[in-house]
């Protein structure tokens, strides 16, 4: 009689992603995926098919490595379905997708469903009201869904891999960094002229901010929770995000303004997000999968 209350806390275990935010993520995975064949893979033709027109094509490259790295951190998340490993990355794409609505409350004029877009092609405009409803959507049933997950039934699981001190530090460094760059496009994007090697748009100086808020966010708290099997996700989304950045300034190198110092501040960073992201991925133990 008095064993009954027990069992349920047993059983519970480890703490595991609900359903619902599995769903989520899911379908977020499927959205990230298509962003990335829109802004990387095809950068020159977001006039013809992207929600925005951005120009130069590296703007939308980079802002494609960004979904790239998001893809990534959905897929592994829902391969390694334990709560505490997939926190990080999924208050990184929630801090982007709020930003993101930010941004595109703010600048609703430059989205192709502007009447001064009416002459281009239907799917820009389709684009136009798909990201819309994306980014209305997605945050709020981010918001809605923590509050059940975070109370799910189980407990983290201890800290057993601790992060080396050097790679704390350059993460702590690194976060740094990214957040002031990111704070200071996404509240001033004039600034973009002397802190950013190409032109931006006040619009995609904010995007771009997005990202490097949400990277900013995620180094700083895998530097914090000190544990390698808990930033190794956000790891290795980290080195394909930085992989993916060289590979698209490779491909418009003429873009750069390769004479001023933020270029070369963003080469540094680029190769230190690589740097970094491949020894946390190195380092941490691949995740077990067990039985629900």
């Amino acid at each position: 009689m008095h064993h009954a209350p027990a069992a349920p806390r047993t059983s519970a275990g480890v703490r595991r992603l609900l359903p619902s935010m599995a769903g989520l993520l899911v379908a977020f995975s499927v959205l990230t995926a298509l962003a990335v064949g829109a802004l990387y893979v095809l950068a020159d033709r977001t006039d013809r098919l992207f929600a925005w027109t951005i120009a130069p094509p590296l703007t939308a490259a980079f802002l494609g490595a960004g979904y790239a790295a998001g893809c990534v951190l959905v897929v592994l998340s829902l391969r390694d379905p334990v709560w505490a490993h997939s926190r990080v990355p999924v208050l990184t794409i929630l801090v982007f997708v709020v930003a993101t609505l930010a941004a595109t409350v703010l600048h609703l004029d430059r989205f192709h469903l502007a009447a001064e877009f009416a002459d281009r092609p239907w799917t820009a405009q389709a684009a136009a009201w798909f990201w819309l409803a994306v980014y209305v959507v997605v945050p709020v049933a981010m918001v809605v869904l923590l509050v059940p997950q975070e109370r799910a039934p189980g407990a983290d699981p201890p800290r057993r891999h601790p992060v080396p001190p050097v790679l704390r530090v350059a993460l702590a460094v690194e976060s740094a960094v990214l957040l002031a760059v990111g704070g200071a496009l996404f509240a001033a994007p004039s600034t973009a002229t002397a802190l950013w090697p190409w032109p931006l748009t006040p619009l995609t100086a904010r995007v771009v901010a997005a990202w490097l808020l949400a990277f900013g966010l995620a180094t700083a708290l895998a530097a914090l929770a000190g544990d390698l099997q808990r930033l190794r996700t956000a790891a290795v989304a980290y080195t394909v995000f930085g992989v993916l950045v060289a590979l698209a300034v490779l491909r418009y190198p003429g873009t750069v303004a390769w004479g001023e110092p933020a270029a070369w501040v963003l080469a540094v960073l680029t190769a230190a997000v690589v740097a970094t992201g491949a020894a946390g991925w190195a380092l941490a133990p691949a995740p077990r999968r067990r039985a629900a």
